[in-house]
């Protein structure tokens, strides 16, 4: 079995660099694009979020969404074992905090509305798309929005995580 000292340390960045890219993943949503699916035509912006929707479920992504609390509660872990309390308490927190406020709506809000919308066959005609648009749209972004705090917070405590490392009281440098 690897050493735990020599573990922590490359957790610690792979819980960075998971947290910063699911964050980062949710939070362009929220800035960009979907405002921008907002200002084009619903029968365009229905249409270019179910190509999205559908392009989204890949390898590249799936690591991200899936793998940060679990590289997120691996740091925790490892973290723990090295009396790190301070560290693997934030590094826990993140991994929860993910879970609950960016993977269950994922499961219980977003999806659904994607496999709603995935259902609506184009064209519709600009009255019904508008409303087909403005019903998806707006719980959407709302939940997104859930989600990007959540992530951003992960990796907020992600980062406080790894900034704590080896700052125990007692120890050269520590607090």
């Amino acid at each position: 079995m690897p050493d735990p000292a020599r573990l922590l340390a490359p957790l610690a960045i792979a819980a960075l660099l998971f947290a910063g890219a699911i964050f980062g993943f949710f939070y362009a949503w929220v800035c960009s694009t979907m405002w921008g699916l907002d200002a084009a035509d619903p029968e365009i912006a229905i249409a270019a979020m179910q190509a999205m929707n559908a392009s989204v479920r890949n390898p590249v992504f799936a690591p991200a969404f899936f793998g940060t609390p679990a590289v997120l509660a691996a740091a925790a872990l490892v973290a723990w074992t090295l009396a790190e309390r301070r560290a693997a308490s934030l590094f826990g927190a993140a991994a929860g905090l993910y879970v609950l406020g960016a993977m269950v709506p994922t499961v219980a809000v977003n999806v659904p509305l994607n496999q709603a919308l995935a259902a609506v066959a184009v064209p519709l005609g600009d009255s019904r798309a508008g409303e087909v648009w403005r019903s998806y749209s707006q719980p959407w972004q709302a939940w997104n929005a859930v989600r990007a705090v959540a992530a951003g917070v992960a990796l907020l405590l992600a980062g406080w995580g790894a900034l704590g490392i080896g700052r125990v009281v007692g120890r050269p440098g520590g607090g």
